[in-house]
């Protein structure tokens, strides 16, 4: 291969790397908590499978997961991606988000809890039709940063996500921030197995992460653990 191929062939992966990066950055993503009491929690379920079935269809729509808490069945997250803020305020004006939220709300022990976000550190651009493999467990993380340290806590949580793609058994790793509190921030992490789970949280780098962490944080590190309810 000559200097001239390689560099043009360099070039391009460059390019495109930045714009892959951009479009990442306009989109809008969305993480809410739903905890249905425990009476109600299948109905609950069958809901926020319907819902995930037609927000698919919805124009904008780049992912939309429903998952369930591991070892908390009442417990649901909703994991949202939209092409821009447009497409995501459409959705929720759609009249079967609506319908949902109203019929939902009855089933509640707790009020339906949605944070917008934006990317802070994500990986390749979205998939919304890629299946995600049996026994795939998601990490969903809620990272609070005193406000005086934020520029620290934001700079410690985007080098554990770069570090953390290249973990094994890692097949995402999204570091977002609430578009309302900007010292608060979600991880997003899909493993392919309890195995790689645990392999992650014993790993140098995360273990680093945790200790520079624990000076600067507004709350415990609150991870939960999910497998997609479909």
């Amino acid at each position: 291969m000559t200097l001239t191929v390689r560099f043009v062939l360099g070039f391009l992966c460059l390019t495109f790397g930045l714009v892959a990066a951009a479009q990442a950055a306009e989109y809008a993503y969305v993480v809410s908590y739903i905890e249905a009491m425990p009476s109600a929690r299948d109905k609950a379920a069958g809901m926020i499978r319907q819902l995930a079935k037609a927000s698919r269809k919805d124009a904008g729509s780049v992912r939309f997961e429903a998952l369930q808490r591991i070892g908390h069945p009442g417990q649901f997250a909703i994991l949202e991606v939209w092409d821009g803020e447009k497409d995501r305020e459409a959705h929720a004006a759609a009249g079967h988000t609506k319908d949902f939220r109203e019929q939902l709300n009855p089933l509640l022990r707790a009020p339906y809890d949605e944070r917008p976000h934006t990317g802070l550190s994500v990986g390749a651009a979205p998939e919304g039709k890629a299946a995600v493999a049996k026994g795939a467990i998601y990490a969903v993380t809620h990272v609070d940063i005193v406000p005086k340290l934020k520029d620290e806590g934001v700079a410690a949580v985007k080098q554990l996500s770069e570090a953390s793609r290249g973990d094994k058994g890692n097949l995402r790793f999204d570091a977002l921030t609430q578009t309302s509190r900007p010292n608060h921030m979600t991880l997003v992490e899909l493993w392919t197995d309890q195995k790689a789970v645990d392999a992650h949280g014993n790993a140098e780098h995360t273990r680093r992460f945790r200790g520079t962490l624990m000076p600067m944080s507004g709350s415990l590190f609150d991870q939960r653990l999910y497998r997609a309810l479909e």
